[in-house]
Formats: structure tokens, C-alpha cells, sequence
């Protein structure tokens, strides 16, 4: 089954809607399979469309709570991710931990990436993680905007020590 940018449930979808298309047509259907296929090819690519929508938000508000941030320093390599692990409602949640190697107490904005086993981008979060103490831990938990389904792995995506 196809499987681009994470939407393998829509690709499915709309994978059955033109499989049961073409059984209908070869059992001599009527009008009104046909329609039936024309919606469910719809929904198909609604979902789709949903699903691109949904990650394009997260993916503006993980850029935009960056962006807000005034002179920040990569601190990418302070960062450190535990195992992701799927609470009740479906989302993804992993545990963030920062190391902060600097001599005064900073706050920290880290994004964290969602992807499934074939590395496409599910979903992005975003986490703040105030006041950690110079040479101090700092740890947060951030959460996939929505229910993600199948093998998801977590990045960092990026981090500003401010």
C-alpha cells in the first residue's frame, strides 16, 4: 500500500473506494454505485487533506514559537529524549530533558518531531522548559498534537537556550 507523508489510513481509504469501484463497475452496477464510490473516494482525500492541514499547523506553530524567541543559542545538543510512549486518548507523549552547560540559569524552547518507521513527519510539539539552573536538569513532556497510530519515533527538531 502507498504510503506518503504518513497518511497511510487515507491512502487505504482510497486505495478500497477504487477497489470497490472497479468490483461494482465489473458486476454491472448502477448509478448509484457509482456514486457511492465518488463519496467514498471523497472522504478518502478529505482525510488526506485533514491530515496535511493538521501537520502544516503543527509544523507553523513549532516555527512560530521559535521564531518568538529572542536571542536564543542553538542548543540542540543539550537536548535529550526519552521513549516515546501513547497515552489513552491516542496522542504520542516523550519526555525531554535538558542539560544546561552554561553558568547562569536559562530557559529553554525545544521542538520535537514525530515520524513514523518510515520517517515521515507526522506531527511536530512544542515545549518550554523555564529556569533551569546553570549546570542543572531541566525536564518537560511534550505531546503530538493528535492521535498517531503505528511505530513513531521522536527527534529533536530544533532548541534555543534564551
Amino acid at each position: 500500500m502507498a504510503r506518503r507523508n504518513g497518511y497511510r489510513t487515507a491512502a487505504g481509504a482510497a486505495a478500497a473506494a477504487v477497489l470497490a469501484g472497479a468490483v461494482l463497475t465489473g458486476c454491472g452496477s448502477s448509478g448509484a454505485a457509482s456514486s457511492a464510490v465518488s463519496a467514498a473516494q471523497s472522504a478518502a482525500s478529505g482525510l488526506a487533506s485533514s491530515a496535511r492541514d493538521a501537520l502544516a499547523s503543527a509544523s507553523a506553530a513549532a516555527s512560530s514559537a521559535l521564531a518568538r524567541v529572542k536571542d536564543g543559542v542553538d542548543a540542540k545538543g543539550d537536548v535529550s529524549l526519552g521513549s516515546p510512549s501513547t497515552g489513552s486518548d491516542g496522542k504520542t507523549a516523550v519526555e525531554v530533558t535538558v542539560k544546561n552547560s552554561d553558568s547562569s540559569a536559562h530557559d529553554y524552547t525545544v521542538t520535537v518531531n514525530f515520524r513514523d518507521s518510515g520517517g515521515n513527519l507526522l506531527d511536530a510539539g512544542v515545549l518550554n522548559i523555564d529556569n533551569v539552573a546553570a549546570g542543572g536538569t531541566g525536564t518537560g513532556t511534550v505531546h503530538s498534537n493528535r492521535a498517531l497510530s503505528g511505530t513513531v519515533t521522536a527527534e529533536v527538531g530544533a532548541a534555543l537556550r534564551h
